[in-house]
């Protein structure tokens, strides 16, 4: 098993390790959360040889009618149901390899049932969920740091904070685990167009990522480490196919097609994203900044974010890069921040903010506004999960 915690990051470098492992012809069980659309996109049964298959709605209900028979009405959380499933579903389905994704933090993550992992992985770390895991990214590298097993290997991606970066080395250290440190023993940049990535077997000459975002490369790299340590024999072949394949969907991923198009303006280019803290503000920030360098276009976002957040500190990245911010409400959610107060928060980071009642309103009000002489737009839709689950469902183009 190869066990996946972090901030950010952690889903990405699951997709990644998922696409080396079945360039190289094995068979890989997926566990991610949360679920975009439907409950069922949490697993993916491996398929030897081939791409792996999200689970039959019907085997997962009876996966969960199980867990609730075996569980007999004590108390358990939604979580912890679907966690169980996720080792019901995946022993029942042999596998080279199963990729497990942390829900919260690590250490009393209900995936840290995991005595024995082939590796665990630790990607960037900076706040978020705050209240569970501490007001400070030590303290928060130190839940994470809990997946972590005695004597068995674990690969440190990029850390953006040394303090973090220090708790998870000391961890490693007073575990004795074999430890592979992103910037030390192995990295990747980007050269004439290309990723090159280098540890201490050797150096690969690879294509840039398929996920867009210079940040990729580093969730690239931890990837492919991983699997090396996890004991698969990854080619360069390998990792050519893997960064041409990957997917991860709503994660910078780009709308060409569904429902909400029809209330774009002509020649737009939309983008969702479901980061929602600080730091995955400043990566899709980043990335948009990158996109604008290519090709300049206007750029204006659409977000609801949910109010364990901090949305502030989600928009200070985006001053000076977005024209303006229209704020709506999450479908189904109590907790949404309502889009008047999070348009106020917008402003307070130095951004021109509305509120709006929907996605396809926040569309059209782009549309009417727009300068008909004006270049297309670039949309960013995100600020949550549930956002972005929310657009895909709508617009007809869910995670298959």
């Amino acid at each position: 098993m190869i066990h996946v915690a972090g901030t950010n990051g952690k889903g990405s470098v699951t997709a990644f390790c998922r696409a080396l492992l079945e360039a190289g012809g094995y068979s890989a069980h997926v566990h991610t959360s949360p679920h975009l659309v439907n409950w069922h996109e949490r697993y993916r049964i491996g398929v030897a040889g081939g791409r792996g298959q999200l689970v039959e709605d019907a085997v997962f209900a009876e996966a969960v009618r199980r867990v609730a028979e075996a569980n007999a009405g004590q108390h358990i959380t939604v979580f912890e149901i679907l966690t169980a499933v996720t080792f019901i579903l995946f022993s029942e389905h042999p596998a080279d390899a199963a990729i497990i994704e942390v829900g919260l933090g690590g250490r009393f993550d209900a995936t840290n049932v995991i005595s024995d992992p082939a590796v665990s992985v630790i990607m960037p770390i900076s706040l978020d969920h705050q209240p569970y895991l501490g007001d400070r990214v030590e303290l928060i590298a130190a839940e994470k740091a809990g997946i972590m097993k005695p004597g068995l290997p674990v690969v440190i991606g990029h850390q953006e904070y040394d303090a973090a970066l220090d708790v998870l080395m000391s961890t490693a250290e007073r575990l004795h685990c074999p430890s592979a440190v992103f910037g030390q023993d192995f990295m990747a940049h980007e050269e004439y167009g290309r990723l090159v990535y280098q540890d201490e077997y050797g150096l690969a000459d690879l294509p840039l990522p398929r996920l867009p975002g210079r940040h990729q490369y580093a969730n690239a790299a931890a990837a492919i480490r991983a699997v090396k340590a996890a004991g698969f024999n990854v080619t360069e072949t390998m990792m050519e196919k893997a960064m041409n394949c990957v997917e991860w969907p709503g994660r910078l991923q780009r709308l060409s097609e569904g429902r909400l198009m029809q209330h774009a303006p002509a020649g737009a280019e939309i983008w969702v994203d479901g980061g929602h803290n600080p730091g995955a503000g400043e990566v899709i920030a980043e990335a948009m900044a990158n996109f604008e360098e290519r090709q300049p276009r206007p750029l204006f976002l659409i977000t609801g974010m949910i109010n364990t957040k901090d949305p502030i500190g989600y928009f200070k990245a985006f001053a000076g890069l977005v024209e303006k911010v229209f704020c709506v409400p999450i479908r189904g959610s109590d907790a949404v921040i309502d889009p008047v107060i999070l348009s106020n928060a917008a402003y307070d980071a130095g951004l021109v903010a509305e509120p709006m009642s929907t996605v396809g309103d926040a569309l059209e009000a782009i549309k009417s506004a727009l300068d008909p002489e004006a270049l297309p737009p670039r949309i960013l839709i995100g600020g949550s999960l549930y956002l972005v689950g929310d657009v895909l469902a709508d617009n007809g183009t869910p995670p298959k």
